[in-house]
């Protein structure tokens, strides 16, 4: 955790405790789009609805330690000028509606830690996708927690402590984006912004069950990155319903000027409420080459197969395929290794990284330049191969996971070796996607018998989001994942 000291405009950096009982249950808060509608209704106001947020923060921060940092006054403040704009008609997609951000993600006024321990100074700037969040009207309450510089499938580290999974807080709830996850999970926030470079949306999402959306390469910024962590990372929503998935989507999408990346725009609320057609579904339930020989756990696999029987139940047709992967990972490794050494060599007390972070730190500069380069050349012919499946098929689905998750203290003490072979035997199914920079959905699975969520992964091809979206959006008025809640922590 951070130690800097308390300002009046940040509010104070959130530390872990352990020794106060669980508040009583609170009644559930409203997702993303039904507080829209409640403020534009005025039944409630925008005050209301950040201070509710903050104390839920507060309330259960000593159990699950979702956020790294909170904006409790400026956020009050902001709440309230919201309030003074919606009684004089104003009305914005997100106005006055409390959200929060991974702490990968520069919000003005708050350091940018990453997972790390040390002290930064606080950014001066907005990221692009929090300044497009703000201008359409979101409060941002505060930044969640990340594992350090977003590299592992878990949220914990020595800067910060352990981030709890909100449904069995001896479990982690994935990562890097776990925090937001556990925010959105445990219904702290109506939703929240992660980033995704080897499924760090889409695991937690998964582990935590909510609707996490990785969208194509460049649809949300990352500015002031441009080409985070060699093209592999991009922002993405978690939340509750793919409604509100869609609506945080659209609000934070779009280009920053200096941007490699600039797909054309989507209309993702929009295709939430669309009838997705009949499609061709690919079943695949063998991972890409990982070494590991890992395969889907029994109880994945039940859940994923139950999702692909209902869909066949809707009208789509679905078989099982094998996507021609080949050697993607010799791709995916050098792209890797040189982001992490990037971000790495400029943590100003690099003795406080985790170990393993610094010996990715020398593989990475070892791979960077000429190998790093030939990687990402692959890209063009990796889309033909993979992509050639998408000749007979609309949609890929595969387990998110190949395990549930796991449990809190799982990767300890692990050497860097033992911690890639331990992660890429839990989870070999999401990171392609990102080195295709394709877009993918999680999509709540279910439940293992004893009580911990899995998901699925709705993958497409390149600008695919509406069709996922839409296609999602059937999945879940079928079966109304949202009717389930964790406990109040």
């Amino acid at each position: 955790m951070s130690s800097a000291e308390p300002t009046e405009q940040t509010g104070p950096a959130l530390r872990p405790h352990t020794d106060r009982d669980r508040a009583p249950a609170p009644a559930p808060m409203p997702g993303l789009a039904e507080s829209t509608r409640l403020l534009a209704d005025s039944t409630t106001t925008s005050t209301a609805l950040v201070a509710d947020a903050l104390a839920r923060i507060e309330s259960a921060q000593p159990t699950l330690n979702a956020f790294r940092h909170l904006r409790a006054e400026a956020a009050l403040a902001e709440a309230a000028e919201a309030d003074r704009r919606l009684a004089a008609g104003e009305r914005l997609p997100l106005l006055g509606v409390p959200v929060a951000v991974k702490d990968d993600t520069d919000v003005a006024g708050l350091p940018t830690h990453f997972g790390c321990d040390g002290e930064r100074p606080p950014a001066t700037t907005d990221s692009e996708a929090v300044r497009r969040l703000r201008a359409a009207g979101a409060v941002i309450v505060g930044k969640t927690n990340s594992c350090e510089l977003g590299q592992w499938p878990f949220t914990e580290g020595p800067a910060f402590g352990a981030t709890r999974n909100p449904w069995n807080t001896a479990h982690t709830p994935g990562g890097s984006s776990g925090g937001s996850a556990v925010a959105v999970a445990a219904g702290l926030v109506p939703a929240a912004l992660g980033s995704d470079g080897a499924g760090s949306v889409r695991i937690p999402a998964a582990w935590t069950h909510l609707v996490g959306i990785k969208p194509q390469r460049g649809r949300v910024s990352v500015h002031p990155h441009h080409d985070a962590f060699q093209g592999l990372t991009v922002n993405g929503p978690l939340a509750r319903t793919v409604a509100d998935a869609a609506l945080l989507l659209d609000a934070a999408a779009g280009a920053h000027p200096g941007d490699f990346h600039r797909p054309p725009a989507v209309r993702a609320s929009d295709a939430a409420r669309r009838d997705p057609g009949r499609l061709r579904i690919a079943l695949a339930w063998r991972p890409p080459l990982t070494l590991t020989g890992a395969g889907p756990d029994p109880e994945v696999r039940r859940a994923v197969a139950a999702l692909a029987e209902t869909l066949a139940r809707l009208g789509h047709h679905v078989e099982e395929a094998r996507p021609r992967y080949g050697l993607i990972g010799l791709a995916f490794v050098p792209r890797a290794t040189a982001g992490i050494a990037e971000f790495a060599a400029r943590h100003p007390e690099p003795a406080l990284l985790d170990p393993r972070t610094r010996s990715a730190l020398r593989t990475g500069t070892r791979l960077g330049g000429r190998v790093v380069r030939a990687a990402r050349a692959r890209e063009v012919r990796q889309h033909h191969r993979i992509g050639a499946l998408f000749d007979g098929y609309d949609v890929l689905l595969t387990p998110t996971t190949a395990a549930p998750p796991p449990r809190i203290g799982t990767f300890d003490q692990l050497s860097a070796w033992r911690t890639d072979v331990t992660m890429a035997a839990a989870c070999p199914y999401a990171w392609p996607w990102n080195v295709l920079g394709w877009p993918g959905v999680n999509v709540p699975a279910g439940f293992t018998r004893s009580g911990l969520p899995v998901g699925a992964q709705l993958l497409g091809p390149s600008r695919s989001e509406e069709r996922l979206i839409a296609l999602a959006a059937q999945l879940e008025d079928d079966l109304r994942w949202y009717d389930h809640r964790p406990p109040s922590p």
